[in-house]
């Protein structure tokens, strides 16, 4: 199977149609198949459950590419954290294209204000596979700084998801 589809990543993300076309693949064997990956999703999703504190940038990480490496157009989300960086909530802020979201810090802000967040993570998907800034991303991000600042927000990383790869801006000394 891995060989006809060329990927297991490739595997998973078949459509439906695209699955059953395969000899002795039928509809009951993707939706088998399509739970396995839901239960994988809800596996590592629990390691960040709410009111447990982030200790490790490796699964944090690991966390947001889960959940982020797969869409087909930009998610622009963030973990929202209490003031000793415990998970508050995962939220999806932003839905954009094959190469750009629209950011609207007042959005964002009044989720932080209405969660009661001290502390974000951002991330957001490059569906390209490439996790490269862009001068766009460099750009919001700081807009975003100067503006939770003013509500005593602290923006702890901003993760850019490519495929396999990920670029983090507090790595990288821009944070």
């Amino acid at each position: 199977m891995l060989t006809e589809f060329g990927s297991l990543r490739a595997l998973f993300s078949a459509s439906e149609a695209d699955f059953c076309l395969h000899r002795g693949l039928g509809q009951a064997k993707y939706i088998q198949l399509q739970a396995v990956l839901e239960m994988s999703r809800r596996y590592l999703q629990e390691s960040l459950v709410k009111g447990e504190p982030l200790t490790s940038a490796s699964q944090t990480q690991q966390f947001l590419s889960a959940k982020m490496r797969d869409y087909p157009y930009e998610v622009f989300a963030a973990l929202l954290l209490d003031s000793q960086h415990r998970v508050i909530r995962f939220h999806e802020f932003f839905f954009g294209t094959i190469n750009s979201a629209s950011v609207h810090p007042r959005v964002i802000v009044q989720k932080i204000l209405q969660e009661n967040a001290a502390a974000i993570i951002l991330v957001h998907n490059h569906p390209s596979g490439d996790p490269t800034a862009s001068e766009s991303d460099r750009n919001i991000t700081e807009k975003l700084v100067n503006t939770l600042q003013l509500i005593d927000v602290k923006i702890l990383d901003h993760f850019i998801i490519g495929d396999g790869k990920y670029t983090s801006f507090a790595e990288k000394g821009w944070i």
